[in-house]
């Protein structure tokens, strides 16, 4: 979901992508594992690829979402919210809900 997450405005290419998940989320994935996903995302319909010239150097290849993907992707984020916060319900008399709400 956050690799989908990081393609939904604009395609990326596999180090964006690699960057993304580190500076919007803290989410370190090796470059193998996010290349090993964005191949069965493809191979599933849901990313789709092109190889672009980068003008300097090796040509790079682009992801981007599909209109299956970005279906998919909306599901995915409307499930997530809804189960993170019925465990935040759950997980609010350990911490004391004002914790919870001010995110700490």
């Amino acid at each position: 979901m956050a690799i989908l997450a990081t393609l939904w405005k604009k395609r990326l290419y596999g180090l964006e992508i690699l960057r993304s998940l580190d500076s919007g989320s803290g989410l370190v994935m090796l470059e193998g594992t996010v290349y090993l996903i964005l191949n069965r995302l493809k191979s599933a319909g849901i990313v789709d690829s092109e190889w672009v010239d980068a003008g300097s150097g090796h040509p790079r290849k682009y992801y981007r979402l599909t209109p299956a993907g970005e279906d998919r992707l909306i599901r995915m984020v409307k499930f997530w919210s809804e189960f993170s916060a019925k465990l935040g319900q759950l997980f609010a008399p350990v911490l004391g809900r004002e914790e919870l709400t001010n995110g700490k």
